[in-house]
């Protein structure tokens, strides 16, 4: 699984970043959490469609948008995304 926080590296993308890292060794998952920030991260989203930023993407599609502190919310976009 792909998982990545794109933004343009504002401490709400940076929160966004930590809170999915801490979900993803949560839910015991291999997988390590890509941040894409600046130029790099604003292109991929609008390479997504997205129309705000931050954004949690899971293998190349749009899974949230915008910042949430609840990592318990995160960790079920996460589980929903691997179905």
């Amino acid at each position: 699984m792909k998982i990545q926080v794109l933004g343009s590296g504002c401490p709400t993308c940076k929160k966004l970043y930590e809170i999915t890292q801490r979900a993803a060794e949560e839910l015991k998952l291999t997988d390590t959490v890509e941040y894409l920030i600046g130029s790099e991260g604003i292109q991929k989203i609008v390479e997504l469609g997205a129309m705000s930023s931050p954004v949690l993407a899971i293998n190349d599609k749009i899974a949230m948008t915008g910042f949430t502190p609840d990592i318990e919310k995160i960790k079920s976009v996460i589980q929903e995304a691997a179905k």
